[in-house]
């Protein structure tokens, strides 16, 4: 069975270098290991920088992009996949996979992280959810997860689903 994990990261491309060579070291780690990628399928930004490591390691790379953002698509995909909507691309972009990683991004990747620790919380999405926490990026959202723990808004069980990683090295290592 092929293993697939969906990487969700930052569009825009002003963003400093470090977290484009941070998702480079995650995707390279995950194709070692034999994982197809499932990206948004960007040449912009962090997905240029993931899809420009899937294409370094020779791994398999499934990007899906809506159709009203043709001619964003990265070139040298594995296989590309058009959908109508955003709604459907996070729906692709899940779909068979065994880890979902959320690299430093912004609302677009908590959109897609929050929806996959939802779904993951109804029985929907029975993957990993890792998040890496480069440099203290997500300790906001680590502090923000706990007050709604604290505040009896989400159980500690939920909130236990997403695995914090404060290094490239030691995300790879749950991979």
């Amino acid at each position: 069975m092929e293993k697939e994990l969906v990487v969700y990261c930052a569009s825009n491309t002003n963003i400093d270098p470090k977290y484009n060579r941070a998702a480079r070291e995650v995707v390279l780690a995950a194709c070692a290991k034999g994982y197809t990628i499932v990206s948004g399928g960007s040449w912009r930004g962090t997905m240029g920088a993931v899809s420009d490591a899937v294409t370094e390691a020779g791994g398999r790379h499934r990007g899906v992009l809506p159709r009203f953002m043709q001619g964003f698509e990265y070139p040298e995909l594995t296989e590309l996949v058009w959908t109508e909507t955003m709604a459907e691309r996070k729906e692709e972009m899940r779909k068979g996979t065994s880890v979902a990683i959320a690299l430093p991004g912004g609302i677009g990747t908590m959109d897609e992280l929050f929806e996959t620790v939802v779904l993951s919380k109804l029985g929907r999405y029975e993957g990993r959810i890792l998040v890496l926490n480069l440099d203290g990026f997500y300790d906001p959202l680590r502090a923000l997860l706990e007050h709604f723990v604290r505040e009896g808004m989400t159980a500690r069980t939920d909130v236990d689903r997403v695995v914090f990683c404060d290094s490239t090295d030691a995300l790879a290592a749950l991979l």
